[in-house]
């Protein structure tokens, strides 16, 4: 399992083909859902188990110090201004600087619109975290989450950056702890602005290695891989791509093995099947209706490709899927 990434709030502004984000920020669809505002103090701890739907936790870290700690005894120290991701909603838990505490001090809950504010009782409160989820609703989605770290950090501070991020923060802090009418869908509003930030923060400070986002990064593949992400449906034949990247398909070919290891239509199979298994594990949807949806013939064909790709076929991810949300 990759280590935590901590990037700093900084670094230079990329443009063109330099810059990932400009291509594919119109198709991805964020969706945040912020659950909880804790405010806690003495022995405290907040465990989380995985997401049984894989969606993203991010965590804000708005006032005070707190531990992350992961499966196996990992630990990370963060504080005021950092903001956490898991993006594939690994399980953790949040608890104080000290050790993890082997009793834990009562916590009260209140309820206000879709929020639950969560206090230790007997203790003041020392640290303040907003807490949620972030469901990625777009084809784009699991090569994106693929693309990136089990942990990233970005630690805003007083870094160049921190003009740009705070305000963020401070409009979360402010509308959740200031409830009026439509405030936790500004606070969520805000949530995918701060998110779509932080993406672009990680990919400033580390050139993608391979896979989506460097296909995105580099201009003899960047139109290809666009045109096949917007309309994964279409039958794309490798005739097209070589047209829309004004190149031959040789020379197309070289350039998506060397930026993910596959070739374009291998790409295109690998960008359908992720929006199928995305789609099985979030919608009661047929396969058949399923299998047209993402550019094959029939819901065999779709069961064939999806059993070379993933070794089951889509029923039994399907009824693996329900198995573990239910326990």
């Amino acid at each position: 399992m990759a280590g935590p990434i901590r990037r700093r709030a900084g670094g230079p502004e990329a443009a063109g083909a330099d810059d990932p984000l400009s291509g594919l920020a119109p198709l991805l669809r964020v969706r945040p859902h912020l659950d909880d505002v804790c405010r806690f103090g003495g022995a405290w701890a907040a465990p989380h188990a995985p997401d049984p739907a894989g969606q993203a936790y991010f965590h804000l870290v708005t006032r005070g110090r707190a531990t992350l700690r992961r499966p196996g005894g990992e630990t990370l120290q963060v504080a005021a201004g950092d903001i956490l991701l898991l993006p594939r909603g690994d399980a953790h838990t949040l608890h104080g600087p000290g050790p993890l505490p082997a009793t834990r001090l009562p916590v009260a809950v209140r309820h206000a619109h879709t929020l639950r504010f969560k206090t230790t009782v007997g203790a003041e409160p020392e640290v303040e975290l907003i807490c949620g989820r972030l469901a990625f609703e777009a084809a784009p989605q699991t090569l994106i989450v693929t693309a990136l770290p089990d942990l990233m950090v970005l630690s805003v501070g007083a870094q160049p950056l921190a003009t740009r991020f705070a305000p963020l923060l401070a409009g979360i802090r402010e509308e959740l702890n200031h409830i009026r009418a439509g405030s936790v869908a500004v606070a969520e509003n805000l949530a995918s602005a701060l998110f779509m930030m932080m993406l672009r923060a990680h990919l400033e400070a580390s050139a993608p290695a391979e896979g989506l986002l460097r296909l995105l990064g580099q201009p003899l593949t960047a139109r290809a891989v666009l045109a096949m992400v917007r309309d994964p449906v279409h039958a794309w034949t490798l005739d097209e791509l070589a047209s829309l990247a004004a190149a031959s398909r040789a020379s197309l070919v070289r350039a998506f093995r060397g930026a993910a290891g596959v070739a374009p239509l291998e790409f295109l199979t690998d960008l359908r099947l992720g929006l199928a298994h995305h789609r099985l594990r979030t919608e009661a949807v047929s396969l058949d209706r399923l299998a047209a949806e993402v550019g094959y013939q029939s819901a065999a064909a779709l069961s064939r490709a999806f059993l070379r790709k993933y070794g089951v076929r889509p029923g039994h991810a399907r009824q693996a899927e329900v198995a573990a949300s239910a326990g």
